[in-house]
């Protein structure tokens, strides 16, 4: 999709010089040389950024960005002015101005700052109406998210959950797998029954047989009374055994029998009990692999893995990270008594990047947290854990000889600033001539490279746009 953008600049030569290079760009320009057309043209049209020139007659910038902020709050204004001092880019932000950018225009610059706008307005648009959308009718327990592997998951449910053949459920940890089973129980025939959920690595071996089961009085020590195992419990409704490959291969010929003949004894029982109730299973392992290993029957792998259904790691539904949050934080919100909480678009904009090791059950946890400690009425990127914080994506393909870093454009920009300097033997002066910007600039920026390593953070408090360029006297 194209950005759309409004240039606003009283010099119909200097909207035409903008007009070009944001077309070049990629952009839907349209331009006007007065400011007062300007708003109209912003309040009956959905534009993503508007670039306004600061000396204008008719109304200067500042008061243009002023009243665009009154009336179209969501649209970021790009302020450009020929006078670049520290007092001009106050008054710019001030005004509102979501960046500042001096003349004449770079169009790496121009690029750069029309496409962090452009990010921040959508950014800003998807928040809000996650945030409406987070109160909902649905229930906590619902399967959340809209992206095409989520999608996939409900619709597999929908199509096994009224048969009873077994279902194998596999996923990471915290991708939330017995909310997968609980789905596939409110989708069975069964519904109506119980549902009932064991996780078999929690329970030591020598009591998992019981707790499945049963037990007789005077089975073992403290078996003071009869006791019904989880099967018969489950029975008319869904049984779920999570973790099934922990189950030790003892447990596992016991657990095939049953299944096999719909039975089990109770320990301590000569006495065969029936029962009636879908078996559901998950495992986080790659059963597989645990089969030819011989850690897990091959009979029992294939009675239990009659439909599989692979819950995707939250890294891989992108599309659903703002609306789970949205969902954990309208909960957490109203649990804490913080009212109706909002998330700000550079914190979002962490949370996206973020690459979720911990999946849902992790976004939940950080939700949580960030909840406890806000301090506004909306969450910051202080808000949010640390290792969310400073993450910084570091990736690698695969092409000519060896591996290409795909690095950040703070990086690039890095590298290529010290690169040309020591190209030109240390020239300063010369290396601002030859990179098109002016000595100010470069010093600033040397300032700001030579002191920092390779890879190095990110300004925690900034607009949170990982390796993004600042604009400001470029």
């Amino acid at each position: 999709m194209k950005n759309r953008v409004l240039v606003v600049d009283d010099d119909q030569s200097e909207c035409d010089l903008l007009e070009v290079s944001l077309s070049w760009l990629g952009c839907e320009v349209s331009s006007t040389t007065s400011p007062l057309v300007a708003l109209e043209r912003a309040a009956q049209q959905p534009f993503d950024v508007i670039i306004t020139d600061l000396g204008m007659t008719e109304l200067d910038g500042l008061e243009l960005c002023d009243r665009i902020l009154g009336t179209t709050p969501e649209v970021p204004v790009v302020v450009v002015t020929g006078q670049g001092s520290m007092d001009t880019a106050i008054a710019a932000m001030r005004a509102g101005a979501y960046d500042f950018i001096t003349k004449p225009v770079s169009s790496d610059v121009l690029g750069l700052s029309v496409l962090r706008a452009a990010r921040h307005r959508r950014l800003t648009s998807e928040v809000k109406r996650l945030r409406e959308a987070a109160i909902s009718t649905e229930p906590d327990g619902t399967l959340v998210g809209d992206s095409p592997p989520i999608v996939r998951v409900r619709d597999l449910i929908q199509r096994v959950g009224p048969s009873d053949a077994s279902v194998l459920i596999h996923g990471e940890t915290g991708t939330g797998k017995e909310l997968v089973a609980r789905a596939v129980h409110a989708a069975s025939l069964q519904k109506d029954g119980p549902f009932v959920a064991i996780n078999c690595a929690a329970v030591p071996a020598n009591l998992l047989e019981s707790e499945l089961f049963g037990h007789a009085r005077g089975a073992f020590t403290d078996a003071k009374m009869q006791r019904q195992g989880l099967f018969v419990k489950a029975s008319g409704g869904t049984l779920f055994l999570d973790e099934i490959g922990e189950m030790p291969l003892e447990m596992q010929a016991k657990l095939l029998r049953a299944l096999q003949e719909r039975t089990v004894r109770p320990v301590g029982s000569n006495e065969e009990v029936g029962f009636n109730a879908r078996i559901v299973t998950a495992t986080h392992r790659d059963l597989e692999a645990d089969v030819e290993k011989r850690r897990f029957r091959e009979d029992l792998y294939y009675r239990v893995n009659v439909v599989k259904i692979d819950v995707p790691p939250l890294r891989e539904r992108e599309g659903d990270i703002l609306t789970l949050a949205m969902r954990f934080l309208a909960r957490f919100a109203g649990r804490s008594g913080k009212g109706s909480l909002a998330i700000s678009p550079p914190a979002a904009s962490k949370l996206l990047a973020y690459n979720w090791p911990g999946n849902v059950r992790e976004l939940e946890n950080a939700i949580e947290r960030a909840v406890a400690l806000a301090r506004f009425d909306h969450l910051t990127v202080a808000d949010l854990p640390d290792k969310i914080r400073a993450y910084r994506a570091e990736h690698s393909l695969n092409g000519g000889e060896g591996k290409q870093e795909i690095l950040t454009l703070e990086e690039l920009d890095r590298r290529h600033i010290l690169g040309a300097l020591a190209l030109l033997g240390g020239n300063k002066a010369r290396t601002a001539e030859v990179l098109g910007v002016d000595r100010r600039t470069l010093y600033r920026r040397l300032d700001k490279y030579q002191g920092k390593s390779q890879g190095g953070g990110q300004n925690e408090d900034s607009e949170g746009e990982a390796g993004v360029v600042e604009s400001v006297f470029q």
